[in-house]
């Protein structure tokens, strides 16, 4: 992360003024009346916004596989920076595949990033292919492995 230098960000909160009414009018910004900000969010808030993010991943599919990547238990990691800038927040996945020559090895990220980037509120996406833990059935929760017969 960059260090903030906008006189407008509070360091200690990380609040920042949507609209500067002092600045002169070639300096002022806003944000689009129908665009959530994700910044000073509540627990409650944070919360819903994850489910909503764990939503969008689960309509992405391995073509191979009748379950979501959500459940296959392919998503290591999201990390949400609510801060990212005015107008919205930058989510970043740690994610992996069945296996490392999975067919649409090139294409799945982009799916996760378009899924994702639907949210209300979060306006980057960036998808980390790792292979570091290595997938196995056992990651898949137990409605994975009951979709699929396992269980």
């Amino acid at each position: 992360m960059t260090e903030q230098t906008d006189q407008n960000f509070d360091p200690e909160t990380g609040a920042r003024d949507i609209i500067d009414l002092s600045a002169p009018a070639e300096e002022a910004s806003a944000v689009p009346a129908n665009t959530r900000v994700l910044r000073d969010l509540t627990e409650v808030q944070i919360a819903d916004v994850t489910q909503e993010v764990v939503g969008a991943l689960k309509t992405v599919y391995d073509p191979e596989i009748p379950v979501d990547i959500y459940e296959l238990g392919l998503i290591y990691k999201v990390d949400f920076d609510p801060a990212n800038d005015e107008r919205g927040a930058k989510i970043t996945i740690d994610m992996t595949l069945t296996a490392p020559g999975c067919p649409v090895a090139g294409e799945m990220p982009g799916w996760v990033e378009d899924a994702v980037l639907r949210v209300d509120g979060i306006e980057e996406v960036s998808v980390n292919m790792t292979f570091e833990p290595p997938w196995s059935p056992e990651r898949m929760s137990e409605e994975a492995k009951l979709e699929l017969g396992w269980m």
